[in-house]
């Protein structure tokens, strides 16, 4: 799409935009409340109350008393604006279509209702009239340009400009930046800033945006919620209070409370995922999003049948709405398993191939698949298509660097590193990988696929970029995706790091992801591959010591249950690091009492879609592990192992190694 710029002065852009335009939909579209809760001056106090119950969340008040106002004739049209919206956040789509359609026929200037009338269009599924309402803005704004110079109206040209296609630091500057200065409690411009930076996926600028917008809003939850997006990978300490005090502003907060499924998903809490969702859906029925969420639970379920049911749900208002399946492919992915999360983002890209979002996830899926050729093109044509994606940007950026990396390789792996470091370590690297399979691959009873590759990174910003898509994320050694391995060159830390076990420690997971096809969760992921440290080498991988003694002691251990999140979010980096040797201690007790055959049993059921707690659930492994206390959905609690009381082993373990 060719980009359109903005010149100075801000009046004459009208003049500069194209007619022309291809319909485009954010990455985060539906995550705020969709778009304008006006302009903070208005006609009266009334609808400023009725404005705030809205963003608190109630919503059948909202409807109740706008839709009384307008029987009565009242003739403003922010009663049209605050009930079409709130009927739009609560699934009323053919209502709210209606009430903003009347609204337009009694105020056909207005281009804040027209916007609105876009985002209800697109809810509908409605694209070419979803288009048409932003060229209405566009040819309204073209020839009275002196009518909109209002912020809450500047607002709204500038995200009508972006969705043509116009120059995203020039709208920032010459739009949101101009609105701003003339309103500065002007919620809309905060929300419209830091929505383009997360769309762009620039998480700095989009933090910077919802920061300023709570210095003058400090109890607004859509802003609240911005900001716990923009500090989700940076700091999780502040997204996670972000979340929650937007969740106490607005306990109906529908993004906010998707995105908290999300979490809860991400952390194998599925029961709790379950609930959120329900609370999703009592506000709104036919949300999207909640529907792929639901599709997301079934599918790691292993119930093929209600994960159609819940897609054909999601899809219910919208057939062809692509955000759906890229929805369900990138939590899928997020969960390891990225051949079914590539399935379902081609799935997104034969409903709309111009759908950036999948072509981005499909890209990045790919590459952590080891198909790196198609992983790259569409890499390319993402940064082509949006040259202000960060994301993309980072992606193409290492590829060209990646380019002079050295290749060592046979049969069983492709290995590529710096040049300088190959002559230093390179066939040490080869031999530790030929060994580990050599010991693993039998011991397991799994058939590879061929090759494996291996990338160590020279630069932990590289690491980070081909990992992760951004540059800033630290505190990872290595990163296994199944058939692919990152890790860090020796060269990178400031501290001291043994390579050849954290090596070890990711091939192990080759194994055991592919054994699995990446169905297990990550507690049983990692407690197997510092087992198999261990085995490796006495001075590899966690070990007890008097301080995780005192944790113990003091009740921080962690049912088996919720293993899994204790890695997502731990209190302190020794906290995670205690997660760790507590998995590991686990499987070195699964072995010591019953052998590795039944270690494999447990990998071979998780294969087959067994959940975990099902395939712990063996005669001899639950007898031996102690009591397990279910509850509906098979959600298991507590564990003797891990709960509190029988920890004896644990410290016969301690005292053995203080002995040695």
């Amino acid at each position: 799409m060719a980009r359109v710029s903005l010149p100075d002065p801000f009046p004459a852009a009208v003049l500069s935009l194209s007619a022309s335009f291809r319909f485009r939909r954010s990455v985060i579209t539906g995550f705020f409340l969709p778009v304008l809760v006006a302009a903070t001056r208005l006609p009266g106090a009334e609808i400023a109350e009725v404005q705030r119950a809205l963003l608190e969340g109630s919503h059948a008040i909202v409807i109740k008393q706008a839709s009384a106002e307008l029987r009565e004739g009242a003739g403003n049209s922010e009663w049209s604006l605050i009930l079409a919206r709130a009927q739009l956040i609560t699934g009323k789509y053919a209502e709210a279509d209606a009430a903003v359609k009347e609204a337009i026929a009694k105020d056909a200037r207005s281009i804040r209702l027209r916007w609105l009338a876009r985002e209800i269009a697109l809810a509908l599924g409605r694209t070419e009239e979803a288009a048409g309402r932003v060229e209405e803005i566009r040819r309204a704004v073209r020839d009275a340009y002196w009518m909109y110079r209002g912020p809450a109206d500047l607002v709204v040209f500038g995200r009508a400009a972006l969705a043509i296609g116009a120059d995203p630091k020039e709208v920032l500057e010459k739009v949101f930046g101009v609105a701003q200065k003339a309103d500065p409690k002007l919620r809309d411009v905060y929300l419209a800033r830091g929505e383009l930076a997360l769309e762009k996926h620039d998480f700095a600028l989009a933090a910077k945006a919802f920061e300023e917008g709570l210095k003058v809003l400090p109890e607004d939850p859509d802003l609240l919620f911005g900001r716990a997006l923009a500090y989700a990978e940076s700091d999780r300490k502040i997204a996670r209070g972000s979340l929650q005090a937007a969740l106490e502003r607005n306990p109906r907060h529908v993004p906010a409370l998707l995105q908290l499924a999300d979490r809860h998903i991400s952390a194998e809490a599925y029961e709790d995922a379950d609930a959120t969702l329900e609370e999703v859906i009592a506000v709104n029925p036919s949300h999207p999003d909640a529907w792929a969420y639901r599709a997301v639970l079934a599918h790691l379920r292993g119930d093929a049948a209600r994960e159609k049911s819940a897609r054909a749900k999601g899809l219910a208002v919208w057939e062809r709405n692509p955000r759906v399946d890229s929805l369900i492919g990138e939590k899928l992915s997020a969960k390891y398993r990225f051949a079914e999360g590539a399935a379902y983002q081609r799935r997104a890209r034969e409903m709309d191939p111009d759908y950036l979002p999948a072509k981005s996830a499909l890209a990045s899926d790919l590459l952590r698949l080891g198909e790196t050729e198609e992983g790259w093109k569409l890499a390319q044509e993402v940064h082509e298509a949006d040259a202000y994606d960060v994301e993309a940007f980072n992606l193409v950026t290492l590829r060209d660097t990646m380019a002079k990396y050295a290749t060592l390789a046979n049969d069983d792996f492709v290995v590529r590193m710096a040049a300088p470091e190959v002559a230093i370590y390179g066939p040490r690297v080869v031999a530790l990988l030929r060994r580990a399979k050599e010991v693993l691959v039998p011991k397991y009873g799994v058939e590879l696929a061929k090759p494996t590759y291996i990338e160590i990174f020279a630069d932990q910003r590289d690491f980070a970029v081909r990992t992760f898509g951004l540059p800033d994320v630290a505190g990872f050694l290595g990163v296994c995706f199944g058939r692919v391995v990152t890790a860090n060159s020796p060269a990178t830390g400031n501290s001291a790091v043994n390579w050849e076990a954290v090596l070890w420690h990711e091939f192990c997971h080759v194994v055991t992801l592919q054994m699995t096809r990446n169905r297990m969760p990550r507690w049983l992921s990692e407690g197997i591959s510092v087992h198999e440290e261990r085995l490796a080498n006495p001075a590899w991988g966690n070990r007890l010591n008097p301080e995780y003694r005192e944790m113990i002691m003091g009740g921080e251990m962690t049912p088996l249950g919720k293993m899994s999140a204790a890695f997502l979010a731990p209190k302190t980096p020794r906290h995670l690091q205690f997660a760790y040797l507590q998995s590991s201690l686990v499987v070195d007790h699964i072995v010591a009492q019953h052998g590795i055959d039944a270690l494999r049993g447990i990998l071979a059921d998780l294969r087959d879609g067994v959940e975990i707690n099902a395939a712990l659930a063996a005669p001899e492994v639950t007898d031996d592990l102690g009591d397990l206390d279910h509850v509906a959905g098979g959600e298991l609690l507590e564990v003797g192992l891990v709960a509190a009381a029988p920890v004896g082993w644990l410290f016969d373990e301690l005292g053995a190694q203080h002995a040695k």
